[in-house]
């Protein structure tokens, strides 16, 4: 497949003066609402009117959360219509996918981070290597092809940075290139609606995706493009040496991961998530993907970091 070229993951900014429709996808814990209070905080200094609808209640089960946001000199309705979607900013790799026809046809913006949270139904056997039921779009068969945006590793630039948890405010800084308000702007409002602590975070999360830029591919060789785009996890390799951390510090009792587990490797101990039989994990990843809080990480020690 072609390489994308570098204009297709930078629209050129715009300031909008007329209103927008944007729409913010993910799963429960990956801060869909943050982003969505961002916007309308931001909108709302600017003299626009705002409003904004969203479904949250599956949150705190790992489950489908997404907002709408618009903003205008005069918003009549909270929800955005199927092909009214300015932006389509998605916190998870196969929620963006759902909602894509949600874009304006031709002209809606498509900013993704390619992380990927697999439902346990996706993963009908756990044997490595198996085929895995979820969504086998990559973004170099989206991104410029059905919309215009990008697609990066946000997770990953935010846990360089020191804290996973920050990727949506990658996200809403990469945004930020497209939508051409003065920095100090966006700054201020980051600081405003960050949780009590972390508005340093969340600031040079911000400036990271502002600052992203893709990676270059070689034009003539179209086997990389979509390795170099934005590379998926690769399948997990027969020979495991599988390590389960629970961070104390993160973990806040939900108790997804003890009851989704489908070896019952964990237990509560407690207020909070312990590995009780670490040999008899397989490397499925479920607690990993449905951990709202980022709490667990699973690695195969096998395979170089």
């Amino acid at each position: 497949m072609r390489p994308l070229p570098n204009d297709d993951f930078a629209p050129a900014p715009r300031c909008v003066e007329t209103g927008l429709n944007i729409l913010v996808v993910g799963v429960g814990g990956q801060g869909v609402l943050m982003i969505s209070k961002a916007l309308a905080l931001l909108a709302q200094r600017r003299g626009f009117e705002v409003k904004q609808s969203e479904v949250h209640g599956m949150a705190k089960r790992g489950g489908i959360v997404f907002s709408h946001v618009r903003f205008a000199p005069k918003v009549w309705s909270p929800t955005i219509a199927k092909g009214e979607a300015d932006v389509l900013i998605a916190l998870e790799w196969a929620e963006g996918l759902r909602w894509l026809d949600h874009l304006r046809p031709g002209r809606g913006v498509f900013i993704a981070d390619t992380r990927r949270i697999v439902p346990p139904f996706a993963c009908r056997s756990r044997k490595p290597g198996a085929p895995s039921a979820y969504a086998r779009e990559t973004p170099a068969e989206i991104v410029g092809r059905h919309a215009d945006g990008c697609a990066l590793d946000a997770t990953e630039i935010a846990t360089a940075l020191g804290d996973a948890r920050t990727a949506n405010t990658v996200l809403l800084g990469r945004l930020s290139a497209w939508l051409d308000y003065p920095v100090g702007d966006w700054h201020a409002v980051v600081e405003a609606i960050a949780p009590k602590g972390t508005a340093e975070i969340n600031r040079r999360a911000f400036d990271a995706g502002r600052a992203w830029t893709p990676p270059r591919t070689d034009i003539g060789d179209p086997g990389t493009a979509d390795a170099t785009v934005a590379s998926l996890p690769p399948a997990a390799l027969p020979d495991l040496h599988i390590s389960v951390a629970i961070d104390p510090a993160w973990c806040k009792g939900c108790a997804i991961c003890v009851k989704l587990c489908p070896e019952r490797c964990l237990a509560m101990d407690g207020p909070i998530a312990v590995v009780a039989t670490p040999s008899a994990c397989t490397g499925c990843r479920v607690c990993e993907w449905l951990c709202p809080d980022f709490a667990v990480t699973v690695r195969n020690e096998g395979v170089p970091a």
